[in-house]
């Protein structure tokens, strides 16, 4: 293993890092909208949205991501749809990662104890309201683990966009491969961006984990 060969290629791993971060960002954020949003729908068994919720759930979480990014960088041209490589991997993060976080979030507001929302039903507050007071920051508490790990996962995922030629780190180890043979030391920068990014990462989420547990948020 060169030293001197890891030193050359680290400015091009220092853009595909910055890019990796910037795709699981988005990806992340919209992922938990979308599994907000389909979490509420089928918790409040909203008619006609929870059946739709439900099987994009499914559709989601039992395809494979390899599959959907095809599906949505290939497909969607030939129906007069044109999306970037970037714009097609964050869409299927988001896609993917909505049904994980749905799941995730579902399960903890299935967890809210029926007594307190009965309770809130009985005070009298309206179903908006229940959500806000009662149902949501509890609910999201319990979630917190799951969504922990399913933040993880999302960013590992982003491995996968190789196939559409986003130049995040996996694309770029395979490109200095590729081009220079140099294996050892690209899989060795690739082993160690990904290090940076998740060991604090997944420190910092197993802190927020406790907290969750204690459910000391507020102090």
């Amino acid at each position: 293993m060169s030293w001197t060969i890891i030193q050359q290629s680290i400015p091009v791993f220092v853009q595909a890092f910055w890019l990796t971060l910037k795709l699981s960002f988005y990806g992340i954020i919209g992922a938990i909208i979308v599994g907000l949003i389909a979490s509420f729908l089928r918790y409040f068994k909203v008619p006609v949205l929870r059946q739709i919720s439900a099987a994009y759930t499914e559709i989601s979480r039992n395809t494979p991501l390899l599959i959907q990014l095809f599906f949505i960088y290939y497909a969607f041209p030939e129906i007069g749809i044109k999306i970037s490589a970037t714009a097609a991997g964050i869409s299927g993060l988001i896609f993917l990662g909505g049904s994980y976080m749905a799941e995730a979030i579902y399960g903890g507001l299935q967890g809210v104890a029926k007594i307190q929302v009965e309770s809130g039903l009985a005070i009298g507050l309206s179903r908006g309201q229940l959500a806000r007071y009662v149902v949501f920051p509890q609910g999201l508490t319990l979630s917190v683990p799951a969504i922990a790990a399913n933040v993880i996962f999302l960013i590992k995922e982003t491995s996968i966009f190789t196939v559409i030629a986003i130049p995040e780190l996996t694309n770029t180890a395979l490109d200095q491969i590729g081009l220079y043979y140099h294996t050892d030391e690209s899989l060795f920068v690739l082993v160690i961006a990904y290090a940076i990014i998740l060991i604090p990462l997944s420190l910092a989420l197993t802190w927020l984990e406790r907290r969750a547990r204690r459910g000391s948020f507020g102090n």
